[in-house]
């Protein structure tokens, strides 16, 4: 995949699809640094990396504070000299009613799946336009393609995900940095494990492959797109859901 030595930073890496994105990118040889909410979970997703005998580093800024984000990107530069790829991956879902939802709620989502997204890219993007060029990658979802029956600030986000991905192509691709973003369908992650056979089954009905998607399923479209093998795909939102239809 040609990312060997590539210095890669991927928020909301400490479970699920991003772990399993930074152990795809260890695996071809990258540089990559997480980050997480809070720091146990960072030191725990750090210790199960390195005991599978990979070098990586973490950090656990809150997101939604630019000043922040700017400054644990200022240390990443002085470490590693640049950040290739950038994969925003940090994101909040919801599911309540429209009545039940509150202000509060809405802006809990839009913060960390949009503001955190526009922060983390506005402090990475100076130093790709230095180092000529570099890969911008945001986690999506098939609810920004269809929606979805409740929960209305999730799918709103992650259309302004689209919305920002397909934007951001056009304004960088002068700079050489590309911009797309990947779209999960029902992934196998922690939250799906912990749901009953009788919710599971019907939802499998719905997807023509037959299966619910892997972690590995989306960490494999992530490098696909970091990679020189996608060097003419930027504004695409690449859809990974076995073909569902909600």
């Amino acid at each position: 995949m040609n990312l060997k030595d590539k210095v890669v930073v991927i928020t909301g890496g400490t479970r699920g699809i991003g772990l399993e994105v930074a152990r795809a990118f260890l695996e071809n040889n990258s540089k990559v640094i997480i980050f997480g909410s809070r720091e146990e979970t960072v030191n725990k997703a750090l210790s199960t990396l390195r005991e599978e005998n990979y070098e990586v580093d973490g950090f656990y800024p809150n997101l939604n504070d630019y000043s922040l984000v700017e400054d644990v990107v200022l240390k990443i530069i002085n470490k590693y000299g640049c950040i290739d790829v950038l994969i925003n991956n940090a994101g909040l879902s919801a599911n309540k009613k429209l009545e039940e939802t509150t202000e509060a709620d809405f802006e809990k989502v839009m913060d960390l799946n949009v503001k955190a997204m526009f922060n983390m890219t506005k402090a990475v993007v100076p130093f790709m336009k230095e180092n000529k060029g570099g890969v911008i990658l945001n986690t999506s979802s098939m609810v920004s393609i269809y929606g979805q029956p409740a929960g209305v600030a999730y799918p709103t986000s992650k259309f302004a995900v689209n919305g920002m991905t397909k934007s951001l192509a056009r304004e960088l691709a002068p700079y050489n940095i590309r911009v797309n973003a990947v779209a999960p369908g029902i992934i196998d992650t922690e939250m799906v494990e912990a749901l009953p056979k009788e919710v599971i089954e019907p939802l499998i009905k719905t997807i023509p492959l037959g299966r619910i998607g892997k972690p590995r399923d989306i960490a494999n479209a992530f490098l696909f797109l970091a990679s020189d093998m996608a060097s003419y795909v930027t504004g695409t939102i690449l859809q990974v859901d076995g073909a569902a239809r909600s």
